[in-house]
């Protein structure tokens, strides 16, 4: 269907970063599966060209635009290049808005240059061993000792945790205040205390480091609060939609991209001295498929535009994120089923679709949590 969200500016940024793509990240993204780990060298061109810190001000070094569409550009040429890997968008649609509205002037200046280059990794780690979805049951610790806060903790799960240079942690800081208890910390590559554990061995996005990230005594300077100090879960609060939309573009553009290798398939494919495409169980697949691949494209572009407004609400959030990503796993399940034993094959994309696919409906919160989040805004009691 044709798209009415971009301007010409915006298919500009696209066809620049498709090339960026081709030439820095499609003859290595094999290698960084292998090795479960992506090339530094990749974020310091990406960084180089544009691509990076879209929204951070120019006097910082980056784009000095905030538009959500841009960020839509990346990821979905990267979903649809497959490139799984790379954590540009946890970069630019999770952690920027932090560090770009709740630093102060001296934060600005000592971690945006590094942002918008890609010389600073970055990372936000909310998710514990025994807490995922229910922030309120984080553990991690951090005391007021003098000029320092102390950290002591545990996450998981974290994404660019192995390569982050700068990591947001979420820590109670008074645990008798509850959800005005939390705070966001800053904690930095080379703090004493402050250690990685296992990259982790993931069903599937296997170039992209998913870690385990530690914490004992860190001494983070108090210089290093994010914001103000108990006002964390609200910041996450209020965040939280823009993360959960960056993983409805990427289920939408999955399913587009997902889409149209199976119908070129369907048509290459022959079964009975005839393309399998032919057969009116294929085609009828195939158009239930076509209609929720353009029902999820019209929800997910029009969502654009309101977080773009300022106008999107955190139950609409939670709806598209729910929403398309069950879309997507059904309609991959569905795809790879059309391509038969082919499917099941690693060497063909459909398979890597379907093990990446699957953690859609996991992270930034689960489709129950997205469900409980929508009904409680329902004034059901």
């Amino acid at each position: 269907m044709e798209r009415t969200i971009f301007e010409p500016e915006h298919d500009l940024f696209r066809d620049s970063y498709r090339k960026f793509l081709d030439q820095h990240v499609a003859p290595f993204h094999d290698q960084w599966e292998a090795d479960n780990i992506v090339d530094r060298d990749v974020w310091l061109e990406a960084g180089k060209q544009g691509f990076l810190g879209m929204a951070v001000p120019e006097q910082y070094g980056g784009g000095g635009v905030k538009d959500f569409r841009y960020n839509a550009v990346i990821t979905e040429e990267t979903t649809k290049g497959r490139y799984s890997g790379i954590g540009f968008p946890l970069h630019n649609d999770v952690v920027a808005p932090y560090l770009i509205e709740l630093s102060n002037d001296e934060q600005k200046q000592r971690w945006l240059p590094g942002f918008a280059s890609g010389e600073l990794i970055s990372a936000i780690a909310m998710t514990e061993p025994g807490t995922g979805s229910d922030l309120q049951g984080i553990k991690t610790r951090a005391v007021r000792d003098g000029d320092d806060w102390v950290l002591n903790g545990s996450k998981t799960f974290i994404t660019n945790g192995i390569n982050s240079d700068i990591v947001i942690v979420v820590a109670q800081t008074d645990p008798d205040k509850g959800a005005q208890g939390f705070s966001l910390l800053v904690v930095e590559r080379g703090m004493k205390g402050f250690e990685r554990g296992r990259n982790l061995d993931k069903v599937g996005l296997k170039a992209q480091d998913t870690a385990e990230l530690s914490f004992t005594d860190v001494r983070v300077p108090a210089a290093n609060m994010l914001g103000q100090e108990g006002m964390g879960f609200i910041y996450l609060m209020q965040n939280l939609p823009q993360e959960r939309m960056s993983i409805a573009v990427m289920a939408a553009a999955a399913m587009e991209s997902c889409l149209d290798m199976t119908i070129q398939y369907c048509r290459d494919r022959k079964a009975f001295g005839k393309p399998i495409g032919s057969f009116q169980n294929t085609r009828f697949v195939l158009a239930e498929l076509a209609t929720e691949t353009t029902a999820v494209r019209v929800l997910v572009d029009k969502f654009i535009e309101l977080l773009n407004d300022g106008k999107l609400t955190v139950q609409e959030a939670a709806m598209a994120k729910w929403w398309t990503t069950e879309a997507q796993v059904r309609l991959i399940d569905r795809c790879l089923q059309l391509h038969g034993g082919y499917g099941y094959m690693k060497e063909y994309p459909i398979a890597k679709a379907y093990l990446d696919s699957r953690v859609q409906t996991i992270y930034g919160g689960t489709t129950e949590i997205m469900k409980e989040i929508i009904g409680r805004g329902l004034n059901l009691s």
